[in-house]
C-alpha cells in the first residue's frame, strides 16, 4: 500500500483529516514532522509534546494508585458507584491521594520545572510545588487521538467544590474537546448521546451504551458541535433536568441545528441525570428513552408550556402565538403539517387557528421583505451576488495548489510570473496562494506544515486537507505545470482579445488609440496561435 493510500485509509477508519492521519503515522514510526519556519514556534511545539508525555505519566500514576492500599476511600467510592474494573481501565480512572507528590515523580522522570508547570498539574506557591489534585477521583480527558490533554477531579464526599478541572493550557481547550469521544467514536453507531458529566459517560458506557460523550463541564460550543457533526449524523442531548440543564440544552440545540445536525432531546423522569437513571432503571429503559427523544420544536414547546396555564385564556393565546412563531420557521411544508397536526391534538388547539396565526406572521414577514427590497433597489449600494464557480475551475485551482505544495520552490519559480493569487476565483484558494507566495518570497522552502498558518480558519484547513489528500492522477508533474501555465496564458489572452474588440467597436475613441489597440490585438492573436 502506498503512503498516500495509508494516510487515506487511516483518515477514513479514524474519521480524521489528512493532517491528523499524517501525525498518527509519524508517531507510530517515531518520526518528528518538520515545522514551518516563521509559522508555529518550534520551542512551543516541543513543549506541547512534553506536556502530552507528562499528562500520560500522570494519568498512569493516578490510575495505578487507585489499586493501592492507600486508596481505600476511593475504592469504596468506586464500589458504591458500581464501576467495574473494565470501565476504570477504559477511561484510565484514577485516584490522587492526600499526600500526592506528582511533582517529585515527574522530576525523577527527567521533566523540567517549565514543562511540569505548563501541564497545570502542579502549581508553584512561593518556592514550593503543590499538586493541583489531592484526595480526588481522577478522570483523565483524552482527545480523539487518545492523547491525555487534561483532568477532572471529583471529591469522595459532599464537600465543595465537587469537581475541579484542569485550566486551559498549551494542549487543552475545553471548548474544542469532548470527554469520552476517543472511546465513543469506536462504537460504530450513527448517533452520539451528549451528557453533562464524566460520571454520566462512564456509568452509561459500563451498561453497554458506548456512544456517549460529555461537554467537559461547559455549555456546548460551536467547536464541540462541529466535532459531534464530524462523528455522527444524529445527536441526542441528555442534560440534567433542572433549569440550568434545560437552558444549556436549548443553547446546545441551537448550535447543533445551525451546523445541520439531526438533533433530539432525551426526556427523563424519575432521575436528575443519566447516571442516576441508568442505575435505577437499567440501560434497556434508558435506550428506550433515546429512541423516543423529541425534536427541537417539541422541546421548545414543552419548555414554553411549563410557564403557562393553558386553562387561562391569555396564556393560551400567548401559547398559540409562540407556537406559530416556532412552526413558521420550518421550511419543509410536509414537516410543518405533521407538527401542526400533533400540536393540535396534544394541546386542544384547532389546526385552523394555528394556520391563521402562521399566515398572519408570514404576511407581516413578506410585507417587511417587500419594504427591504424596495429600499435595496433605491439604494446606491450594490451587493455582490454570490457566484457559483464551475467545478472544473475549482478542481484546476486545487490541482495547482497541490502541485505547488508538492514541488515547492521549483514549481513556484516556474509559475510565479504567470499565475498570480488574484487570478484565483475561489476566495479561499486565493488566500492560500497569497500565503504560499508570501512564504516562498521570504525564502521559506519548508511548507510541510502549511496547515499551522491557517490554524484559526477551519474552512481553509478543511479545503487544504482535501487538496493534500486528493489524487489528481498526475503522471508527469513537469508536463502538468506546463499545461496549466499554457491554459492560464490562453485564457488571459482570449479575455484581453475580447476586451480590445469591445473597445474598438466603440466609435468614441481617438485614432492613435485605435492604432495602438489594433497592434496589441495583432500581437495577442499571434501569441494565441503559438500556444500549443
Amino acid at each position: 500500500m502506498q503512503d498516500g493510500n495509508v494516510i487515506h485509509f487511516i483518515s477514513k477508519i479514524e474519521n480524521i483529516d489528512f493532517k491528523e492521519s499524517l501525525e498518527i503515522l509519524a508517531e507510530k514510526a517515531g518520526i518528528t514532522l518538520p515545522v514551518l519556519e516563521n509559522g508555529i514556534d518550534n520551542k512551543k511545539q516541543l513543549l506541547k509534546e512534553k506536556v502530552y508525555e507528562i499528562n500520560k505519566e500522570a494519568a498512569l500514576y493516578y490510575h495505578q494508585t487507585l489499586y493501592k492500599d492507600i486508596s481505600k476511600s476511593a475504592q469504596e467510592y468506586v464500589k458504591k458507584r458500581k464501576l467495574d474494573n473494565k470501565t476504570l481501565k477504559a477511561y484510565t480512572i484514577g485516584y490522587a491521594p492526600i499526600n500526592s507528590n506528582l511533582y517529585k515523580i515527574l522530576k525523577e522522570k527527567g521533566f523540567t520545572d517549565e514543562e511540569i508547570l505548563a501541564s497545570d498539574l502542579v502549581n508553584k506557591v512561593g518556592n514550593n510545588f503543590v499538586d493541583r489534585f489531592k484526595n480526588r477521583l481522577i478522570f483523565p480527558i483524552q482527545d480523539v487521538r487518545n492523547r491525555y490533554i487534561a483532568f477532572g477531579g471529583r471529591v469522595l464526599d459532599n464537600s465543595l467544590p465537587k469537581y475541579i478541572n484542569s485550566p486551559e493550557n498549551i494542549v487543552y481547550s475545553k471548548a474544542r474537546n469532548l470527554y469520552g469521544l476517543n472511546v465513543a467514536k469506536n462504537s460504530k453507531l450513527e448517533k452520539l448521546i451528549i451528557v453533562e458529566g464524566y460520571m454520566d459517560v462512564v456509568s452509561l458506557h459500563q451498561r453497554g451504551i458506548e456512544n456517549v460523550v460529555a461537554s467537559c463541564g461547559t455549555a456546548l460550543t460551536e467547536a464541540q458541535g462541529r466535532l459531534l457533526r464530524k462523528y455522527a449524523e444524529k445527536v441526542i442531548i441528555s442534560y440534567d433536568s433542572d433549569a440550568a440543564g434545560q437552558a444549556a440544552t436549548l443553547r446546545g440545540l441551537e448550535i447543533l441545528t445551525n451546523l445541520g445536525c439531526d438533533i433530539r432531546v432525551l426526556q427523563m423522569d424519575g432521575a436528575k441525570d443519566p447516571d442516576e437513571y441508568v442505575i435505577k432503571y437499567g440501560n434497556a429503559r434508558f435506550e428506550n428513552l433515546v429512541e423516543k427523544a423529541i425534536s427541537l420544536i417539541e422541546f421548545k414547546i414543552k419548555v414554553l408550556k411549563k410557564d403557562l396555564d393553558l386553562n387561562n385564556v391569555n396564556d393560551k393565546i400567548k401559547f398559540l402565538n409562540e407556537i406559530a412563531k416556532l412552526v413558521s420557521t420550518i421550511d419543509n411544508r410536509m414537516e410543518q403539517e405533521v407538527y401542526i397536526d400533533k400540536i393540535s391534538r396534544e394541546y386542544d388547539i384547532s389546526k385552523e387557528a394555528i394556520y391563521a396565526e402562521i399566515n398572519k406572521l408570514n404576511y407581516s414577514k413578506n410585507q417587511g421583505k417587500k419594504i427591504l427590497e424596495n429600499n435595496y433597489r433605491s439604494s446606491t449600494i450594490i451587493k455582490k451576488k454570490e457566484v457559483t464557480l464551475p467545478e472544473t475551475l475549482v478542481k484546476r485551482e486545487n490541482m495547482i495548489i497541490g502541485i505547488l505544495l508538492n514541488g515547492k520552490t521549483k514549481v513556484y519559480e516556474k509559475i510565479k510570473d504567470i499565475l498570480l493569487p488574484e487570478d484565483f476565483k475561489k476566495e479561499e484558494n486565493k488566500k492560500i496562494m497569497q500565503k504560499l507566495y508570501e512564504e516562498f518570497e521570504k525564502g521559506n522552502s519548508n511548507i510541510n506544515n502549511i496547515l499551522e498558518i491557517f490554524n484559526d480558519n477551519e474552512e481553509i484547513i478543511s479545503i487544504l486537507t482535501g487538496i493534500m489528500a486528493d489524487d489528481y492522477e498526475i503522471k508527469d508533474d513537469k508536463k502538468a505545470i506546463e499545461d496549466l501555465i499554457n491554459n492560464y496564458k490562453k485564457e488571459k489572452l482570449i479575455s484581453r482579445k475580447k476586451e480590445i474588440i469591445d473597445i474598438l467597436n466603440n466609435e468614441n475613441i481617438d485614432k492613435q488609440k485605435v492604432i495602438n489597440l489594433e497592434k496589441e490585438l495583432h500581437d495577442v492573436i499571434i501569441e494565441l496561435a503559438q500556444i500549443k
